[in-house]
């Protein structure tokens, strides 16, 4: 499989197990899971074919472990990012003292007045390193790095969740945890 239809597949699956699985005629289960054996013919019959082997490629070299595959392989699912009903049941775990938040600037005023928000997503996503935050900014334009005090954060009561691939949730973050570049 080439470089590039791997990163098309990537954004193909991402798409069907984050947000729309009804679009190839599947349900995930109330923890994101679908049946490989479901997921794949699903896949063929909407023009995106994936081969068994195929799929655990992507699972393997996915640049951020975006899927898992169930520990017998039956089944997969997005690490995070949903916007369809599930629950991930990713643990509550203590914060480093910062993380970070990759954005652009257009969004900053908003950002300034009401916090981060998890829009249609089920939380706001958040970096252990900014680098990965520029990285994901930089997908819309200019990077603006945010800095969030978690600690403090955590300290107040809010809860913060890591995802196995690394990622930071949260479910808002208020406009007094942060800290906007100069």
């Amino acid at each position: 499989m080439s470089r590039r239809t791997l990163v098309e597949r990537s954004k193909f699956l991402s798409f069907v197990l984050r947000h729309r699985p009804d679009e190839l005629g599947l349900v995930l289960d109330s923890e994101g899971w679908v049946d490989v054996a479901l997921l794949l013919p699903a896949c063929a019959q909407h023009g995106e074919p994936i081969s068994r082997e195929e799929l655990e490629e992507l699972v393997r070299t996915s640049d951020k472990q975006r899927f898992a595959l169930s520990e017998d392989g039956l089944r997969i699912r997005a690490n995070q990012g949903h916007s369809v009903p599930v629950e991930l049941e990713h643990p509550a775990a203590a914060p480093p003292p910062l993380l970070y938040h990759g954005t652009v600037g257009r969004f900053v005023p908003s950002i300034r007045q009401q916090g981060l928000l998890r829009g249609q997503r089920h939380h706001v996503h958040l970096a252990a390193t900014q680098e990965a935050a520029r990285l994901v900014g930089a997908r819309r334009g200019a990077p603006v790095i945010l800095t969030i005090r978690a600690q403090a954060m955590a300290a107040d009561g809010h809860l913060f969740y890591l995802t196995p691939n690394g990622v930071w949730l949260a479910d808002a973050v208020p406009p007094a945890y942060l800290i906007f570049p100069e």
